[in-house]
């Protein structure tokens, strides 16, 4: 496969480059149609990149708030990392698991300290696991993924486990795809190919093609949920932005399923890392707008925010169009039983604890979610998108989103959260339009009340 044809770097150039010379009335007009939710061309996308008047941010922002209401409401689904091992044979300068950090302190979990990981994980309220490991396979193979992911679902509540692994075989994936994985994350971290050399030097990590064509290869193996991202702050964010929307197109042209979620973490200090700065470094107001873009650009992506922001910024970018958050995560293998600062992937900023974080997202209006139920209901690849494309998606998830934080409020809540969400939970209810619906989910919320768990549409 000729992966210049997936991701030209000329074209992105020309496109960014041609993009300078947009007029308001252009910016204008590509954000009002932004707000029919249908995407963008690569073109606006371009010309929304190159946007710094603060009245047309605005503009963008609120156009970002509209469209994620439209397709997704006010959910935030809420999930956690779980680090199974920091063992990695890959050199990548900018990460605390590199192999030539010697201070780091190296360790993979075996099984009944990943299930011990997990229901520590679980105690907080989560449902929801995002299981990362680094990339030695001597450690961490297909095996040891497929053996831990079987391991939490036998022994935990845990109810969705996605996977956040390095590029695999189809054979590979296929095993992936038996245990019942839910999405399988892969960033390409940089699409600049010679950036991408430099930040990788050794290790298997440092095949550019292998990495980019790794979702081909999921998608030949059956898994159709899939997620993407660059590290931003690697290359300049405008180039990586835009070649993120062209794999995404790619994806979604070749294979009719764009990826479910799109991840902007943006780089952060890390143990004796091998960068001595940022090299393109992305302030506050460009993640805004990168959030922004992506949300108009894929409306039907979820947007994913990690613990690398700063509480304040997160409080921010959930009113402009992010969907998913992660909330009192830890980077090392055994982080939730005992923290180890010297065995940490990344410095984490936003330390609150989950309970901390809801009563956050409940008084900002926004509806906390642990729902699992696309994956398990079949909802996902082709079936999903075409109830996110047209908007439907939110007639299933928003109802889950309300059962499953009912669930949190009695089993896990603080009182003064329990009070708070009780009270967001009875303005949802009457949202619910589809009165046979809203009659259903009232009787399961009381069927929660009884003792019942994990209900669902």
């Amino acid at each position: 496969m000729d992966t210049h044809k997936i991701i030209n770097e000329s074209y992105i150039n020309e496109l960014l480059e041609n993009a300078k010379s947009a007029s308001r009335e252009d910016i204008l007009n590509i954000i009002e149609k932004s707000r029919e939710c249908f995407g963008l061309t690569f073109e606006e996308a371009a010309l929304l990149l190159q946007v710094e008047d603060e009245e047309l941010l605005e503009k963008m922002f609120e156009a970002s708030t509209y469209i994620k209401e439209k397709i997704y409401g006010n959910r935030i689904v809420i999930f956690a990392p779980l680090y199974t091992s920091n063992e990695c044979t890959n050199n990548c300068l900018y990460c605390g698991f590199r192999a030539e950090n010697k201070e780091l302190h190296r360790r993979t979990l075996q099984l009944i300290e990943v299930v011990a990981e997990a229901k520590t994980i679980q105690d907080q309220g989560h449902k929801r696991i995002l299981l990362v490991c680094g990339e030695d396979e001597s450690k961490t193979d297909v095996e040891h993924i497929v053996d831990s992911v079987k391991a939490i679902y036998d022994n935990t509540d845990i109810r969705r486990i996605n996977v956040n692994a390095s590029p695999m075989k189809v054979e590979d994936f296929k095993q992936l795809k038996n245990i019942g994985i839910g999405t399988y994350q892969i960033f390409q971290e940089t699409y600049h190919r010679e950036t991408y050399k430099i930040m990788h030097p050794t290790g298997s990590k440092s095949d550019y093609d292998w990495r980019l064509t790794a979702l081909d290869r999921a998608f030949e193996a059956g898994i159709d949920d899939l997620g993407i991202g660059v590290l931003l702050g690697l290359y300049d964010y405008k180039f990586d932005v835009l070649a993120t929307l062209i794999h995404s197109d790619y994806l979604d042209n070749k294979y009719h399923v764009g990826p479910h979620t799109i991840s902007i973490p943006r780089l952060r200090p890390a143990h004796n890392s091998g960068l001595k700065e940022v090299p393109c470094p992305v302030s506050d107001d460009d993640l805004r707008k990168i959030v922004a873009i992506y949300r108009l650009a894929v409306p039907y992506t979820g947007i994913i925010l990690s613990t690398r922001e700063s509480a304040k910024l997160r409080d921010e970018l959930l009113e402009l169009g992010v969907s998913q958050i992660s909330a009192g995560s830890k980077t090392n293998p055994g982080g939730y039983e005992e923290d180890d600062n010297e065995a940490t992937q990344f410095e984490t900023s936003d330390e609150r604890s989950v309970d901390e974080m809801l009563q956050v997202v409940t008084r900002q209006g926004h509806l906390p979610s642990f729902c699992t139920a696309c994956y398990r209901a079949k909802r996902t690849g082709e079936a999903f998108m075409e109830l996110a494309k047209d908007a439907h998606i939110h007639e299933f998830c928003h109802p889950n989103a309300i059962l499953t934080y009912k669930e949190y409020l009695i089993d896990y809540a603080s009182g003064q959260t329990k009070k708070e969400g009780e009270a967001l939970i009875e303005i949802e209810v009457n949202k619910i339009i589809d009165k046979k619906i809203k009659e259903e989910t009232v009787k399961r919320l009381e069927r929660i009340e009884k003792g019942e768990r994990d209900l669902y549409f």
